[in-house]
């Protein structure tokens, strides 16, 4: 071994790393010590080589400063809250519609659904866009004409209406939600992935939480389009932050490429997709979407994805799009609620808040010390499949807090156990779909959106669904026994992920990814 081998990424996915033994751990290198002519290479903080290596462009998103890195990410993360912030926004004024719409609450809650559906078309075909024209102009017509459907959710004078603008917030705001494991592809490094689709997947999965509690104290003091006109206005700053901080970060290393210009009709064309309209060498809509749906045909990432993620996500989507059903009717409603006040809702929203918030903390740190404690032991080699040992902490706190869930409610308990069942259910959501998330980033590291677009598509098909059978599961078995059955289907659904552990190495040397297409 030389004592400058960088580390490689094998056909099979496995990532091994050659520190170099004159350095150590030594601290790194200046941020100007790029791959040049001469084979130098870019080391991380540990000595060890980085994957991917970059360009010598400064314009390689790879070779962007920390600040730059993070403020294109954090113009990311206003669209990926809005995702499903939007969609749980109007959970809490159900019972101020159901009258002006001489409708039933749990009739008016249905217009969730279709929403919450067109997340996973919306998702998909955001991907071949993507690839084809560049992150940036996706982010930011997905936010533009998400807005304009807002305002259409607003000032909808009947229930169709509404409903069908709301299957288009649903279609037009599903893009961060795929974009975004593609900008951490494109800018961070693999050592940096895990911390950064932590951040991503919290930034989405804690959004159906913001958006009700927000929304359930605006109503206290406004109505139903009031409270409808400020979500327009979290859209507003949400496109403004898009214009205003985005990049993009789709680049081919391949070739070599001019500097770009620095001019204000350049970023406009840029930004309206122009710009990638014109660029050659791309791959074209009809080849992304093969590729979008030969990588379905996977088992490494059907399984863990359609038997695993769809089932733990779906009973996420199905409490919060009920709770209010649960805790707003009074103790002597049958079945029996909690009286809750719209106060006493939004502060019962903290619970999955900081559930997830527990999750994204808890991710932070163990994902990194998984990958780091394997390749310890194992001669610096990385298996991806090792990545999936994340998912069963959060598993066994899932299960445990949809049974907490539905005692409390069968039983009329305290609702202090409400709060602490969703909360365990949320933490498990977001821990084990970062472990499956990064999982993915390895398995297809050049087809981070297609790969994430299917993840995305399974989440919302078992939550579109929930919503019409939910309610009606419950009164017909009760809370216990419907919660019961909802975490033994998850405990059921662990073994596609242990399948994909056993299996998983020889899966990806029988069925690789497809030619990497930018």
């Amino acid at each position: 071994m030389t004592d400058k081998e960088i580390t490689q990424t094998a056909s099979d996915g496995v990532v091994t790393t050659f520190q170099d033994p004159e350095k150590g751990a030594a601290s790194p290198p200046s941020i100007n010590s790029l791959p040049s002519s001469s084979g130098a290479v870019r080391v991380g903080p540990d000595g060890t080589a980085v994957v991917p290596q970059p360009s010598s462009s400064p314009d390689d998103p790879l070779n962007w400063g920390w600040k730059k890195k993070h403020i294109v990410l954090l113009a990311l993360i206003p669209g990926c809250l809005l995702s499903d912030w939007a969609l749980t926004w109007g959970s809490s004024v159900f019972e101020l519609q159901a009258p002006e719409w001489h409708m039933s609450v749990k009739d008016v809650s249905q217009s969730m659904s279709p929403a919450i559906f067109m997340q996973g078309p919306g998702g998909l075909l955001a991907v071949p866009l993507c690839q084809r024209y560049g992150r940036l102009p996706v982010l930011f017509w997905s936010q533009f004409l998400s807005l304009i459907v807002t305002i259409g959710c607003t000032v909808a004078r009947s229930y169709d209406s509404f409903t069908a603008c709301r299957a288009l917030q649903g279609f037009f705001g599903a893009a961060p939600q795929v974009i975004g494991m593609s900008l951490i592809h494109d800018m961070f490094f693999f050592h940096e992935r895990a911390r950064k689709i932590n951040l991503w997947a919290a930034s989405f999965l804690i959004g159906p939480y913001l958006g009700p509690f927000f929304s359930t104290l605006i109503v206290l003091k406004l109505a139903w389009r009031p409270d409808f006109a400020v979500l327009c206005g979290f859209y507003g700053l949400s496109t403004i932050m898009v214009m205003v901080f985005g990049d993009e970060t789709l680049y081919d290393r391949t070739k070599p490429s001019e500097q770009k210009p620095k001019t204000m009709m350049y970023r406009l064309s840029l930004l309206l997709g122009i710009e990638g309209a014109r660029v050659s060498g791309r791959p074209g809509l009809w080849t992304v979407f093969k590729h979008q749906c030969s990588l379905l045909a996977r088992p490494h990432l059907f399984f863990p994805t359609a038997f695993f993620v769809m089932p733990i996500t779906m009973w996420t989507i199905g409490i919060v799009s009920t709770i209010t059903q649960f805790v707003l009717p009074p103790p002597q409603a049958t079945p029996p609620g909690y009286g809750f006040s719209y106060v006493a809702l939004a502060m019962l929203y903290w619970a999955p808040m900081l559930g997830t918030l527990v999750g994204e903390l808890w991710g932070h740190y163990f994902n990194d010390w998984l990958v780091a404690s394997y390749t310890k032991r194992h001669s610096g080699k990385h298996l991806p499949e090792n990545r999936l040992n994340g998912v069963y902490v959060p598993v066994i706190v899932g299960i445990c807090g949809l049974v907490l869930f539905g005692e409390t409610l069968q039983h009329h308990l305290h609702w202090v156990g409400l709060a602490f069942g969703w909360g365990m259910n949320c933490f498990s959501t977001l821990g084990a779909m970062t472990a499956i998330s990064a999982y993915v980033l390895d398995c297809f590291p050049d087809h981070a959106s297609l790969a994430s677009a299917w993840i995305n598509f399974w989440r919302v098909i078992g939550g579109f669904s929930v919503a019409y059978f939910q309610l009606d599961w419950v009164a017909r078995n009760g809370p216990s026994v419907t919660f019961g059955c909802q975490s033994a289907i998850i405990a059921g659904a662990t073994a596609s992920v242990v399948a994909t552990q056993v299996w998983g190495k020889g899966w990806r040397k029988i069925w690789p990814a497809p030619a990497a297409e930018n």
